[in-house]
């Protein structure tokens, strides 16, 4: 890996780290007398209130953190990816009905437990195209094409990877009419690779991936869960070492932050 790789990461880490700490205690400070602020239409739970103010404005926050965080987290993976691949957010073009049959066909057997995901299966998906054809778009969280290796890369972010049933199904098929749309556009022999990934691994880093709403749509060949996620958007190996021990680094400016919301929530007597 060369050095000004991780160097470059380092400072979109550290630049997105701080930046998310001063709007984030920005706005909800601003917000302090606002009563439709974000913390303040969330703490009239008289339910929640009755257990007292400390809980009831800490119940509030963290529902603010996790959501904001999120988004801090995503948008920052996308512009680390940008140093190594040509970054999209969205893909149009042809799609056949008799493809969206087809994957509509895929995802009732993943459903209804007949087969087990994998990537081969929607390979001839590309080949079927006759018959009715429409224009169609689809908003994607990341359109990655490596020119290095000639490769697109289709990929769903989920930060923490949690996805119900119903959710899972329709993820997928997104995916796959990307994946069709791609294929009827590009040349024969170009590579689309479908991805289901998250920032880091809910049953602990390192631990096997164990959900079963997703491997019940996503094949284990797709996941790049956690390390594998940073890993690709970095292109190195040490990817993940690079960003968490950058994000610690900078982690004291949220922690500052949070401190200063809380001393304008929840004033010392």
């Amino acid at each position: 890996m060369m050095v000004d790789n991780e160097r470059a990461i380092r400072a979109l880490v550290s630049l997105a780290v701080r930046n998310y700490a001063q709007t984030f205690a920005e706005r909800h400070i601003s917000e302090l007398e606002n009563p439709e602020g974000t913390i303040n239409m969330k703490i009239n739970n008289i339910f929640i209130a009755t257990l007292g103010p400390e809980i009831q404005y800490y119940s509030a926050l963290v529902r603010s953190l996790d959501s904001s965080l999120g988004n801090m987290l995503e948008t920052m993976a996308i512009n680390i990816a940008k140093l190594h691949y040509k970054v999209s957010r969205e893909v149009a073009g042809e799609l056949y009905l008799s493809q969206t049959k087809e994957i509509a066909l895929l995802l009732e057997q993943y459903k209804r437990h007949e087969r087990h995901p994998q990537c081969a299966d929607y390979a001839t998906l590309a080949d079927l195209t006759e018959g009715t054809v429409a224009v169609r778009r689809h908003d994607a969280d990341y359109y990655l094409y490596d020119e290095e290796t000639g490769e697109h890369h289709l990929i769903e972010l989920k930060i923490g990877g949690d996805l119900d049933n119903k959710k899972a199904r329709s993820e997928k098929e997104a995916l796959l009419e990307q994946y069709c749309i791609l294929s009827n556009s590009l040349s024969d022999d170009a590579t689309v690779k479908i991805h289901f990934a998250t920032a880091y691994n809910r049953y602990g880093e390192g631990n096997p991936w164990m959900q079963s709403r997703v491997l019940q749509f996503f094949a284990k060949d797709e996941l790049l869960i956690s390390s594998a996620f940073w890993n690709f958007i970095c292109k190195t190996e040490q990817g993940y070492t690079i960003v968490l021990d950058e994000y610690r680094r900078n982690a004291h400016y949220i922690i500052n932050a949070l401190n200063k919301i809380k001393n304008a929530y929840l004033p010392e007597e």
